[in-house]
């Protein structure tokens, strides 16, 4: 059985287009064109505090520039839409909750400070960190309860 070949490259928006994105880009676009495939463009703009307005369009620009065009992606369009990951968020929901109500998946509540705390302990240590997964999988109640008291909410 033979699969159409499909590759993509999801550049952050925080800045110019560096040469390991080249790179990678270059690399997921030969592929795909000598494999009769398709090359995706994915613009990974989730990281709101670091993206900046025009990155998306320079890196874009970018690889236009060096003779790469996608497939499919922003400003084309395509049947893998959207194209931008904070447009897919809905997407993403949904297999979330897919996974957390298999138990494939947990709601955790750790500050940044925490898990650096448990980082610097396992090192300390001279043993690899490992973040532990809890005996018992918060609940609903527990996410409001944690955003009530601002901490972060993260599915892992």
């Amino acid at each position: 059985m033979s699969e159409k070949v499909v590759t993509r490259f999801a550049p952050s928006p925080t800045g110019y287009l560096h040469v390991g994105g080249a790179r990678t880009a270059l690399f997921n676009w030969l592929w795909a064109r000598r494999a009769g495939g398709t090359f995706i463009l994915r613009i990974e703009d989730t990281d709101q505090k670091r993206n900046t307005p025009t990155a998306a369009q320079q890196v874009m620009d970018d690889l236009k520039w060096l003779g790469i065009q996608w497939d499919e992606g922003p400003q084309i369009g395509g049947p893998n839409g959207p194209y931008l990951q904070s447009e897919r968020k809905d997407i993403y929901d949904k297999y979330i909750e897919k996974l957390l109500n298999e138990k494939n998946a947990y709601y955790c509540f750790e500050t940044t400070e925490e898990l650096d705390s448990l980082r610097k302990q396992a090192e300390a240590q001279k043993q690899s960190f490992f973040y532990r997964r809890p005996e018992n999988f918060p609940n609903a109640e527990d996410v409001e309860k944690a955003r009530a008291e601002g901490r972060p909410v993260t599915v892992r």
